[in-house]
């Protein structure tokens, strides 16, 4: 059965939530706490978490960071801010889905699925590792072996990197990539791609046989000479 995370500090959002994820055959736990989520998810290996920012001891922000640091799962943010800023932040430190309080529980359901099965997709159509001269991506650990040192990339630039290279001399759209490594129909311009690009550059400057080429009028690509 697949299982679902459900963060908030609101018992009765909480419970709500659940209610109708059950109906609809997931199974769920119930956390009021950020800290406590972040010690709750290594036992309870969630497919999905469905995240609320305003948290005691540990917001939203915070947990999303921590779940990164060991797992890719689908993580969608529940927030009463609708802010843009808050939602690029929280999809920068690698949330997939962002939705603003208050919300449709039937709305948040068929979020799941799809964010669900994007997840699985990409899964199913990307390698877990990947080996190239200098270069090691293992998608599991999400680690990233640049001659023989591991980037510290955070979860954006890894999910960019590791699609680009999952799809050697295929070109991208910009629009194209940040459907794929954001998710979902990004709420921002495609500009994001561009600044996460050129980091992957400055960290990655040394000259290897493959490189994230421009592709001028479209968007990139990963080359391997």
């Amino acid at each position: 059965m697949i299982k679902i995370l459900v963060v908030d500090d609101d018992k009765r959002i909480a419970e709500l939530i659940s209610l109708y994820l059950r109906k609809e055959g997931y199974e769920t736990k119930e956390v009021y706490n950020g800290r406590v989520a972040v010690e709750t998810f290594p036992a309870y290996a969630p497919f999905l978490v469905l995240l609320d920012l305003m948290l005691p001891e540990m917001d939203g922000y915070q947990v999303c960071r921590e779940i990164r640091r060991i797992s890719s799962v689908p993580i969608i943010m529940l927030s009463a801010k609708g802010e843009t800023f808050d939602k690029v932040l929280g999809l920068e430190l690698g949330a997939d889905d962002y939705m603003v309080k208050p919300f449709e529980p039937k709305e948040l359901v068929a979020r799941v699925k799809a964010v669900l099965r994007r997840y699985e997709s990409r899964r199913a159509d990307s390698p877990r590792a990947i080996v190239l001269p200098n270069l090691a991506i293992d998608a599991d650990r999400l680690t990233v072996i640049y001659h023989g040192v591991k980037l510290e990339l955070p979860p954006k630039e890894f999910e960019l990197l590791h699609y680009l290279a999952s799809h050697p001399g295929l070109p991208f759209t910009r629009d194209q990539l940040l459907t794929a490594c954001w998710g979902y129909e990004f709420a921002g311009d495609t500009r994001t791609v561009d600044v996460h690009v050129k980091r992957l550059r400055e960290k990655m400057r040394k000259d290897d046989s493959w490189s994230i080429k421009t592709v001028w009028g479209t968007g990139y690509k990963f080359d391997v000479s």
